[in-house]
């Protein structure tokens, strides 16, 4: 995402316009290149509002970038992506992935693939009462079952919770 083209903190709420640009790395004889693109799906394209605190931590992030930018001075490159290294380049996935490695271990919890947090947050929002096309339609998908038969993963507290629903229908 790009802070000028992707993100709005004065809206009210603060929104991001998520899944219209996507970097991947594409591997050849060359290593790995980078790769724009659009994202995968018609839905892609979506004004998502923000929670509060993830707009806060949205401005702050930018307030530090613009620290660094003048700390970097003319080295800086002002890419105008959100997620970029000290002088402002953007970021390479593989990078992302290494310092959330980095960050996992300092904080001695298990390593888990970033992409994982996107089950555990569809998951989240349709475990707490979000219906099932809402939760795909957040995450961007064009069929909005899609959410509860491959990104959402039932707990065993979930499945007691439907066993006291059902207690309460049968009577006890």
């Amino acid at each position: 995402m790009k802070w000028e083209d992707h993100v709005d903190l004065e809206a009210d709420p603060p929104t991001i316009i998520a899944g219209e640009n996507t970097r991947t790395i594409v591997w050849g004889d060359e290593g790995g290149e980078v790769e724009e693109k659009g994202g995968k799906t018609e839905n892609r394209d979506r004004t998502l509002p923000l929670p509060l605190r993830a707009a806060a931590a949205l401005r702050t992030f930018k307030a530090r970038q613009a620290k660094e930018r003048l700390a970097a001075g003319e080295a800086y490159e002002a890419s105008g992506y959100v997620v970029v290294d000290e002088l402002g380049r953007a970021v390479r996935t593989d990078w992302l992935r290494r310092r959330a490695y980095e960050l996992m271990d300092a904080a001695g919890v298990r390593r888990v693939r970033l992409y994982d947090a996107r089950h555990a947050c569809l998951t989240f929002l349709r475990m707490s009462g979000v219906p099932g096309p809402i939760v795909s339609a957040w995450a961007g998908h064009g069929d909005l079952t899609i959410a509860d038969r491959v990104y959402v993963h039932p707990s065993a507290e979930d499945l007691r919770q439907a066993s006291a629903v059902l207690e309460g229908l049968l009577g006890s």
